[in-house]
């Protein structure tokens, strides 16, 4: 390996980067692999890595006889580097040295970055085989150039063979031996995956319902959602996504190609392409799973799957289906049960706001409710409150539609309208259930009200959802749909209203600031100082350069005092609740805002997307 200055990139490079900020071209070195002896003597050389541990880890490597990349070899051993302040010398570490060693960038590979459509267009040239002789992955094209991702610095001559057969100019980046081996089996084995289904196309088709579709004789086709291809696509695209972090995988037809998006910290991605015959069936394949009538195209349905990860982690998903101009789309919500196992302050609760809550669910008897927009975390919520609560000597029922995670600690209940299943007639059978604690979904309309209040009313604690934008509203709510103001005066114990908001990336966080006349708008008339340091979002390969990683909870709790229940009237006013409830101490959502921004996790450019605007709140 030829010797020149060390080289530490400030910033990983991004793909539009990798032409600008190639480095000048070493001296050519003979054809070869890179040795374990050889990284080990480079590594010693740049003190890096003592020479006793350089002998050690060759001995061993020897003794193991694996046919690992020396990379990983040396990162398995978990050696610290000689140098301040003494890190770990992990994959990515050696990675990024290798790419200073040879002058070429390195770069953190990202699927959601790539162009996957456009890569794919590229694998019928290189094939697998090919690939995986000389550690290649593409991951980016255009009209001059091709990118490769290789481990392999001192193999060149495949550079030469693919610039004539592609006829673009072939360029090189450093990547993680690891990354390339997986991407590589994931994008050969999908794209192989999808030619196989289409060389199975059956015709005549006998039609997919499409409003909108266009005759073209010869071409139109169904595919059976058992055929191996199908099956192994649907495979990859559920544990791509849970490695991915989504919450939710959208399955979109359209006239030509279908479309793959992933919902990950509540932002939606796009992920793949599928030809309009091979989506169908890989939504086939996925009701199958979910124990969805597969025959009926015209009507939406909902379904479930139980899996596990490839680290053996169980989760739950929810399906649902609806037919839209081009065929059915299906949305797979993804619940993971380690997300209920938290604590109240992993959920994002102050330790005021923990304390209040705790206070409200575990009264003997009354009405809790928790309200908020789809998608801000109420079932999470509550789920976390019943695995608190449940315990031997207690009996917790839910009513839901649907059952979302299924809990071995509770008695579950689905809402089946066909049947005249409804919440109301769930929470009349849960009352001869003897439970101590019932969870109604969520409350729809004066007959689920009423019985909850009846439940309430008979000595036990209800949990359940509204739709409201803030706690005040809620019960403003329970009057619109017709329950008289004296039921709720006893029953009601207290509202959360909360949201979910993305928190800023530990690994890449920065100093930023706010204007302080935003400050003040944002905690009127709390007394709160503006925080000494702001933090802003900066980007790294670890949040995909957003700046951002994982959502926390924003959170309002109002607790119902004897003077807030005299204010419950059938002309009441929200606005006075709201002032009334803030004078006893209920905080906003946007001073639960502020109070996160002061912790260094989120930023106000944040939060503002999910509250009120401030000069109506």
């Amino acid at each position: 390996m030829n010797s020149v200055p060390r080289v530490t990139p400030v910033s990983q490079p991004t793909l539009a980067d990798v032409e600008l900020r190639s480095r000048p071209s070493q001296p050519r070195l003979p054809e070869h692999r890179l040795s374990l002896k050889e990284v080990l003597d480079e590594l010693v050389a740049d003190g890096l890595v003592a020479k006793t541990d350089g002998e050690r880890v060759s001995a061993e490597a020897r003794a193991e006889r694996g046919e690992l990349h020396p990379l990983v070899v040396i990162a398995n051993k978990q050696l610290r580097q000689l140098q301040p302040p003494n890190l770990v010398l992990s994959l990515e570490r050696l990675t990024e040295w290798l790419a200073g060693k040879v002058g070429l960038p390195y770069l953190r590979i990202d699927p959601l970055k790539l162009d996957i459509a456009a890569v794919e267009r590229l694998l019928p040239f290189v094939s697998y085989e090919y690939a995986t002789r000389y550690h290649l992955l593409p991951i980016a094209v255009d009209e001059q150039r091709v990118v490769f991702a290789t481990t392999e610095p001192y193999l060149t001559e495949w550079r030469e063979v693919l610039r004539q057969t592609l006829r673009k100019d072939i360029e090189r980046v450093i990547a993680n031996p690891l990354d390339i081996n997986r991407y590589q089996l994931e994008f050969y084995g999908v794209s192989r995956s999808v030619r196989g289904a289409l060389r199975g196309v059956l015709e005549p088709a006998s039609g997919i319902l499409n409003f909108e579709q266009l005759l073209e004789l010869g071409r139109r086709g169904e595919l059976s959602a058992d055929e191996r291809p199908i099956v192994q696509i649907v495979d990859w695209l559920l544990q791509y996504a849970f490695s991915q972090r989504a919450s939710d995988i959208h399955l979109e037809p359209r006239r030509e190609q279908g479309r793959i998006r992933f919902r990950i910290d509540g932002v939606l991605h796009a992920i793949y392409q599928l030809p309009p015959v091979v989506m169908n069936a890989v939504t086939s394949r996925i009701k199958i799973l979910g124990r969805m009538d597969v025959a009926e195209k015209r009507r939406p349905q909902d379904g479930r799957i139980k899996t596990r990860t490839p680290a053996g982690r169980e989760i739950e998903l929810r399906l649902s289906t609806m037919p839209t101009a081009f065929g059915e789309k299906c949305v797979l919500r993804i619940f993971d049960p380690d997300t209920v196992t938290k604590n109240f302050s992993q959920l994002g609760f102050a330790p005021a706001e923990e304390t209040a809550w705790r206070a409200m669910i575990t009264r003997p008897h009354g009405i809790v409710l928790v309200t908020g927009p789809t998608g801000s975390g109420k079932t999470t919520t509550l789920y976390t409150t019943l695995k608190h609560l449940a315990n031997p000597e207690v009996n917790v029922c839910t009513v839901e539609d649907p059952i979302e995670m299924v809990a071995p600690e509770l008695n579950q209940m689905q809402v089946q309208p066909a049947i005249d299943l409804t919440f109301a007639q769930g929470i009349r059978t849960l009352l001869r259930q003897d439970p101590d604690i019932i969870m109604v979904g969520e409350i729809r309309d004066l007959e689920a009200a009423q019985m909850a209040v009846q439940a309430a009313l008979t000595g036990h604690l209800v949990l359940s959802t509204l739709h409201t934008n803030d706690a005040a509203s809620a019960v403003t709510r329970l009057l619109d749909l017709g329950v008289p103001y004296y039921l709720i005066q006893n029953v009601l114990i207290g509202v959360m209203a909360q949201r979910l908001v993305r928190t800023l990336c530990p690994h890449c966080k920065e100093t930023g600031q706010i204007d302080g006349a935003l400050w003040e708008a944002l905690i009127r008339p709390w007394p709160l100082p503006k925080p000494v340091t702001i933090r802003a979002p900066c980007g790294c390969p670890e949040c995909r350069n957003t700046g951002y990683l994982g959502r926390i909870g924003l959170y309002e709790l109002l607790t119902v005092t004897p003077e807030l229940r005299r204010l419950f009237r059938p002309d009441m006013d929200a606005d006075e609740l709201r002032r009334r409830a803030s004078a006893r101490g209920m905080r906003p959502l946007r001073v639960s805002a502020a109070l996160q921004i002061a912790a260094g996790l989120t930023t106000f450019e944040e939060v503002i997307q999910i509250l009120p605007p401030l000069d109506e709140d």
